[in-house]
């Protein structure tokens, strides 16, 4: 699925940032919560280490100050093209616009970077998915 990279907004109490190392495991914990073949440790560290790739976290605090990630994308910047990879949102926090978030956060980096275009490839069992993205555009 394709299609022109528009800007998007972060809802209110929400940080977006990237990941790092100390990231990882709680990446693994949303992909095996998620997905039936989940992404794997190592990919997600191979992915960090990408100069192309990035892996941005959607954040907020809990009730005891400490920071719950509530998903994440992968996602790379080829020339003019934003490529998503992987968007996943944890169990907790579905149907609240963490996907659509990271999704606008992908491809306003994308955006200022000079893209134009965002792509990305979905399994056609998805259904969840596929609505997110036709509702933002693709």
């Amino acid at each position: 699925m394709r299609r022109p990279v528009d800007p998007g907004a972060v809802p209110a109490g929400w940080t977006l940032r990237r990941a790092g190392r100390a990231d990882v495991g709680r990446i693994v914990d949303i992909e095996k919560e998620g997905f039936l073949h989940p992404w794997s440790r190592e990919l997600i560290e191979r992915e960090l280490g990408h100069s192309w790739s990035r892996i941005l976290l959607a954040c907020e605090e809990d009730p005891t100050g400490e920071e719950r990630v509530l998903g994440y994308v992968v996602f790379w910047i080829v020339h003019d093209e934003v490529h998503v990879l992987n968007v996943a949102t944890a169990l907790a926090a579905r149907r609240r616009g963490v996907g659509r978030a990271l999704m606008a956060a992908a491809e306003d980096e994308g955006r200022s970077r000079g893209a134009r275009l965002s792509t990305l490839e979905v399994r056609r069992s998805n259904a969840g998915a596929i609505a997110l993205y036709r509702a933002i555009g693709y």
